[in-house]
């Protein structure tokens, strides 16, 4: 798909909301001390926020939100203001400006736990659908995409963006499998990284920016 060209945005539908959960640099950066598939997460992500981007400027209800774990020293490494708190994909000054990309902080698993206006927020900008990706899998992003279920949204995970640490004898992507067969038990549904992206950019140019970042349409 060709860059869209500077056409105002689409009054289209319900509006859909990309979660990029807690990739931040102790997890996703530190050889010492990231998650072993850290390098499928990022590459993942980085491709699937330039297919959003392409398209986020011309549509109306559609934002990024980028989620920031942070936690006291006696719970970890993420505090406020380390290196180790910094996320690898951060807001750019001209989303954030047009609020069209939104930075939310969390000190619980859950995204909505941590922030309990944030639903009445989203719905508030017509926001129906959230599509997720991040780390831990079994953790904050399991959470988030739960507490997003439980308040309403219609909820993706993506496959090959998210990811965790082996835990024992199971390999993370053991754990990544049982978190999205939970999350389709729970209503939500799970879509590979590279499907979402082929979809987001099929098309024409006025389609993608009718269709917007909504997986609505999505048919396997």
């Amino acid at each position: 798909m060709s860059a869209p060209t500077n056409k105002p945005p689409q009054e289209s539908g319900p509006g859909t909301a990309l979660f990029i959960i807690d990739i931040q640099k102790d997890l996703a950066l530190d050889e010492a001390t990231q998650i072993p598939h850290a390098e499928r997460v990022k590459n993942a992500t980085k491709a699937i926020l330039a297919s959003a981007r392409r398209i986020l400027p011309h549509t109306k209800n559609d934002i990024l939100v980028f989620v920031q774990h942070h936690e006291p020293p006696e719970r970890g490494p993420l505090q406020k203001g380390t290196t180790a708190w910094e996320l690898v994909f951060e807001p750019t000054e001209e989303g954030l400006t047009s609020g069209k990309e939104i930075l939310v902080g969390k000190d619980t698993r859950d995204t909505f736990e941590s922030n309990h206006d944030l639903a009445d927020e989203l719905k508030a900008r017509g926001i129906s659908e959230i599509v997720a990706c991040g780390i831990q899998s079994e953790c904050c992003v399991q959470s988030t995409c739960l507490g997003a279920l439980a308040a309403g949204f219609k909820v993706t995970l993506l496959r090959g963006a998210h990811s965790t640490y082996d835990i024992g004898d199971k390999p993370a992507v053991d754990v990544e499998r049982e978190v999205e067969a939970l999350v389709v038990d729970n209503g939500g549904r799970v879509l590979d990284c590279v499907s979402l992206i082929a979809f987001w950019d099929r098309g024409s140019e006025s389609q993608a920016m009718e269709r917007g970042l909504s997986l609505a349409s999505y048919s396997a």
